[in-house]
């Protein structure tokens, strides 16, 4: 169990701290905690006051110096509230100290009359120090001595009275019940929050690795079948070009080797893809300059612009903005050529914004390259930014260049998966069946 599911008022925690309600929350927030001991002193000092001046406490009939001064004593220890926090065991011996010297006086007849024999001559700030050995460990032994004579000379057991003994008792125990009834229920709170965190946390392994072995059995099933007939197939071809006995017939078994060649190749490497774990094929947000070298050594002219401080995003969102990144330029070198590239990634305090833009293309695109793919490049790169919460937008501009620009949340937790928005079925538009536009993005080549 971590140490912030065990921590209460055991831990050092005031008994106001260990209140989840939500208006106890929204009033810690709206005052800070020194402002909100004064409040509270003051309180103290009003109710003790006038309680002591209705002769509800130990105030005589005849009130002489010795009273005036006892009061005026009463309102300093109530005002010295105000260092509970910093000073637990002052307090609450100068609570203790007031009462006996109150109780001394008044036994005496000093302060000018002897008050009703129902009254209970502690002040009522005795309810707030006597939690204090229980929230601050550290006076917790001696804490409890003052307040067991604390309780004892309130109840005046030397002079017992059933109303007496009772409100004195309620007195000082009041204050350590509450704090320990919060206490253990800010723990029980504390560890119900964490029992549900680790649940959350185990299903999402369990999902991460039913998606492991799902990929793993797809992986397998690649390479023994499609494999298999691949093989085949380049063999057939082979052999055909070996016995064709005119040149065009060799020349289609050559172009069919090639091609089967080539999809045995393709598909080692994606069989090698969905064998990889999540976190080895998603590059990080730092490899953005490896993208634009990459763009500047077929002679696409790229610049990069990052503002801010990567660090600020969470590895999640970083994958993303390189996924934004890669994809865009992908289709500049695929639609087109001769264009120059400026990309901008800005990081600030809560957002990640990438921003991919092209002027226009130098020339028509290659027709074998451009027809690459499988069309659906903005649709998936939308549902992989939507999976984060973040949004896409894409067209041409003003100049004849087209724009990719992405919005993205700077932090999303990876311990718990975003939730799959619902979508609907997205239809691109390309170059061929939206005339007069810049071209659109297509799914790169893996």
């Amino acid at each position: 169990m971590s140490e912030r599911a065990t921590a209460g008022p055991d831990c050092g925690r005031p008994l106001g701290q260990a209140w989840p309600a939500p208006w106890a929350r929204r009033w810690r927030r709206w005052l800070p905690p020194g402002y909100r001991d004064v409040l509270l002193a003051f309180g103290f000092v009003v109710g003790d006051t006038l309680l002591t001046l209705s002769h509800g406490s130990w105030w005589p009939q005849r009130p002489g110096t010795v009273a005036w001064f006892l009061l005026g004593l009463q309102v300093l220890v109530d005002a010295g509230l105000v260092l509970r926090r910093r000073a637990p065991l002052a307090v609450l011996g100068a609570v203790t100290a007031y009462t006996v010297l109150v109780t001394v006086l008044v036994s005496t007849g000093s302060t000018g009359g002897r008050p009703g024999p129902w009254t209970v001559w502690a002040p009522v700030a005795a309810v707030l120090v006597a939690y204090l050995p229980v929230a601050y460990p550290a006076v917790r032994r001696p804490g409890w001595v003052l307040v067991g004579l604390l309780t004892l000379v309130s109840a005046r057991i030397w002079d017992p009275s059933a109303a007496v003994v009772t409100i004195a008792v309620l007195r000082t125990t009041l204050g350590p019940l509450l704090a320990l009834y919060f206490g253990a229920r800010h723990r029980l709170v504390s560890v119900l929050r964490e029992r549900a965190e680790r649940a959350e946390r185990e299903k999402y392994l369990l999902a991460a690795q039913a998606r492991a072995d799902e990929r793993a059995r797809i992986a397998a099933e690649m390479h023994d079948v499609v494999t298999h007939r691949l093989s085949l197939m380049v063999l057939s071809a082979g052999a055909l070009r070996v016995r064709a006995r005119d040149e065009e017939t060799r020349r289609s078994a050559e172009e069919l080797r090639a091609a089967g060649c080539q999809a045995l190749d393709e598909l080692r490497d994606l069989v090698g893809i969905l064998r990889m774990t999540e976190d080895a094929e998603r590059p990080a947000v730092g490899d953005l300059a490896t993208l634009v070298a990459e763009s500047e050594s077929v002679g696409i002219r790229t610049e990069l612009a990052q503002v801010g401080d990567p660090g600020r995003a969470s590895p999640v969102v970083g994958r993303t903005a390189y996924r934004v990144v890669q994809e865009a330029l992908t289709n500049v070198r695929k639609h087109a050529p001769g264009a120059s590239v400026s990309v901008e990634v800005r990081y600030d305090t809560d957002r990640v914004g990438v921003r991919v833009a092209n002027t226009a293309p130098a020339g028509p695109p290659d027709p074998a390259l451009a027809g690459s793919g499988s069309g659906t490049g903005l649709a998936g790169l939308r549902q992989r930014i939507e999976l984060v919460r973040g949004t896409l937008s894409a067209g041409p501009t003003s100049d004849g260049g087209f724009e990719v620009v992405a919005d993205l949340p700077a932090y999303v937790p990876t311990a718990v998966p975003a939730v799959e928005p619902v979508r609907e079925p997205t239809r691109e538009a390309t170059p061929e069946t939206t005339p007069g536009t810049g071209p659109k993005t297509t799914e790169a080549v893996r």
